[in-house]
């Protein structure tokens, strides 16, 4: 692909050849973050322009917060993968999708420093006027590819991003004691848990059995909203929280 004008005017351009049309010519309406979990940004981006890489993002945010576009805001970038929110699953076609420079899980987790931080709050914050998309259209891989992934992972700082405009987000319920649904348990109680996580977006199966799946799902939205202890087990402070994020959605309150 040949240079193209960037839509985020900060924005560098660095084109990538991995792309294509968005289905039933959909525009963006949901902001997917990742981390790219390689040793290094070079390399990550050199992957992400790669046509054997089968792979891109629209955006990359290196740790200096220099953002580059791969790819234009109206095409389809191939990030997601297999995944799925409020039943949909092509959510290359619905997102815009920004790559965060961090070595990840693999390389211990590091901490996202401030300049990149800063840079994707103003990045998103563009996406979001420009595209008219939702606060809690501004999700993780981790959300809508539990298991999967876990990106951009625990230590992403979602509180701050939300406190700046960005997002959706209630302060986390302190973690007590009481009782709690784990795997293997079954009964009316887990069936609410999996409805209200369908309800807020993700894929979860509403069986009343504390399936793996079930488990999966809690561990993707503690992993966002309570990221203090992602251990899969819904405890009263992955409910509560859960309860006051539905509750504050405008089609809910």
């Amino acid at each position: 692909m040949t240079s193209f004008e960037a839509d985020y005017r900060s924005a560098s351009v660095r084109p990538s050849p991995n792309h294509g049309e968005r289905a039933d010519g959909r525009d963006p309406d949901m902001i997917l973050l990742h981390y790219t979990g390689m040793p290094t940004p070079e390399g990550a981006l050199d992957w992400l322009c790669r046509a054997e890489s089968q792979v891109s993002s629209h955006y990359f945010v290196h740790e200096n917060g220099d953002v580059v576009q791969l790819v234009p805001e109206t095409r389809r970038a191939w990030h997601a993968g297999k995944s799925s929110w409020h039943g949909e699953t092509d959510i290359n076609s619905l997102s815009i999708g920004i790559e965060i420079a961090n070595a990840g899980h693999p390389g211990g987790l590091p901490d996202y420093p401030k300049e990149q931080i800063a840079a994707v709050i103003e990045l998103c914050r563009d996406c979001v006027k420009r595209w008219s998309i939702a606060p809690e259209r501004v999700l993780g891989h981790s959300d809508v590819a539990p298991v999967r992934k876990v990106d951009p992972g625990e230590k992403f700082p979602w509180g701050e991003l939300c406190r700046a405009g960005v997002g959706h987000w209630v302060e986390p319920a302190r973690i007590t004691g009481g009782r709690f649904f784990q795997r293997g348990d079954a009964g009316q109680p887990v069936e609410a848990l999996q409805s209200m996580l369908s309800l807020y977006g993700y894929g979860t199966e509403i069986t009343g059995e504390f399936s793996e799946k079930t488990a999966g799902d809690v561990e993707a939205f503690q992993r966002h909203f309570r990221p203090e202890r992602v251990d899969g087990i819904a405890d009263f402070s992955t409910i509560d929280t859960l309860h006051r994020l539905l509750s504050a959605l405008p089609r809910y309150s």
